[in-house]
């Protein structure tokens, strides 16, 4: 079925140049490693402390501390490639994609023209490294409020999802005001 076929099935008109703008991507993004830096860098100083304290007390919690430690930093890697591996976004002229899951994966879209506002916030750390986590606060039911951590640039992607959907209702119509 053309194009042209499926829009004259679902009585489209032809002549309303709205139907004919072409999705275009503006963005693609996973988690960011940047996000866990501080944890890294914490649990870094406390596996150091740890292993120096361990020398102070009997030797028989040597094992148990060094075990400890190791299992933290499993752990940590674990959280990040799940995060690494399970999140991916998108964003088109007309729709923020959301995937996650790695086993089963789970794809969301949001229209941009249902955002209704756009926030993001960066911690001391967070600022430090350029990333963040972003709110989109939207009338869509299944998200109502989707937050999305570890952006890179957070600043620029928060920008680019609020100047898509300012775009998307001016180009179908929709004034801001009245939504």
């Amino acid at each position: 079925m053309t194009k042209e076929d499926f829009a004259e099935k679902i009585g489209a008109d032809r002549n309303d140049s709205r139907q004919d703008d072409p999705e275009e991507q503006l963005w693609t993004g996973d988690y960011s490693v940047k996000d866990m830096y501080g944890l890294f860098a914490m649990f870094g100083v406390l596996s150091v402390a740890a292993v120096i304290g361990s020398f102070l007390v009997p030797y028989s919690i040597l094992p148990w501390v060094i075990g400890g430690v190791v299992l933290i930093w499993i752990v940590l890697g674990l959280r990040l490639g799940l995060k690494k591996m399970g999140v991916k976004y998108e964003l088109t002229t007309q729709r923020f994609i959301h995937e996650k899951g790695i086993l089963r994966r789970t794809t969301d879209r949001l229209e941009v023209i249902d955002i209704d506002d756009v926030a993001f916030e960066q911690g001391l750390l967070d600022r430090m490294f350029n990333v963040g986590t972003i709110k989109i606060t939207s009338s869509d039911r299944t998200h109502p409020v989707l937050v999305i951590d570890g952006i890179e640039n957070v600043k620029e992607v928060a920008n680019m999802m609020d100047n898509a959907r300012r775009k998307e209702r001016i180009r179908r119509g929709i004034h801001i005001e009245a939504v």
